[in-house]
């Protein structure tokens, strides 16, 4: 359910449970973080098969009451933020709750048009993840932080790019030509020049 593909120093990530909408399991989470905490290439892509890049939680298992707080959502967005190198999420489609939280801490995002963001956890009655919310206010500031947590607000593509919550939006077509072309000047400079100058960005 998670497509490994290595290319080089670029390291795709496919999330590949079409049939669920992508949602992700706690197995499905420690893969995602294992893919990213072994990677010591240059750059990395996120992405979903099918129309959607996430549903988020794996619905059995928030029932059953086991993912909610797994602890796999923070060890893969912190993987993701700990990462050398550039990291770009592609979405091919909406993303949703707790898949949320490995964008926020990619360097880039893009989206294709029909593409929604929503992060419902005052409708299910949970917390977000612990690191989520500081990463989406340095993004779009409090205010639109809180129309996604507090207010539940589902954001389309247009909107999240004015908000500067994903950075660019594609074409399906050519999502991933347009990620793979992102990642190419980090992977000809190779990854000690990638971390320092993303260091220099982050810290």
């Amino acid at each position: 359910m998670i497509r490994i593909e290595d290319e080089g120093a670029l390291r795709r990530i496919t999330i590949a449970r079409p049939d669920k909408a992508n949602s992700l399991t706690g197995t499905m989470l420690g893969r995602l973080a294992q893919s990213v905490e072994d990677w010591s290439g240059s750059a990395l892509v996120l992405s979903g098969e099918g129309r959607v890049f996430s549903a988020g939680a794996d619905l059995d298992e928030v029932q059953a009451g086991t993912l909610a707080t797994h602890p796999g959502w923070e060890r893969l967005s912190g993987a993701i933020a700990a990462f050398p190198g550039l990291s770009v999420a592609a979405l091919n489609g909406t993303a949703a709750g707790g898949a949320l939280g490995m964008i926020l801490a990619c360097d880039l995002r893009l989206a294709v048009p029909g593409a929604a963001i929503f992060y419902p956890v005052m409708k299910m009655g949970v917390l977000p993840q612990p690191s989520d919310p500081a990463r989406l206010a340095a993004l779009v500031g409090p205010s639109r932080a809180a129309l996604l947590l507090m207010a539940g607000v589902r954001v389309e593509a247009a909107e999240a790019l004015a908000w500067g919550l994903i950075d660019r939006i594609v074409e399906p077509e050519a999502l991933d030509e347009t990620a793979v072309a992102l990642c190419a000047p980090s992977l000809k400079a190779g990854a000690t020049r990638v971390a320092e100058i993303r260091s220099m960005i982050r810290d």
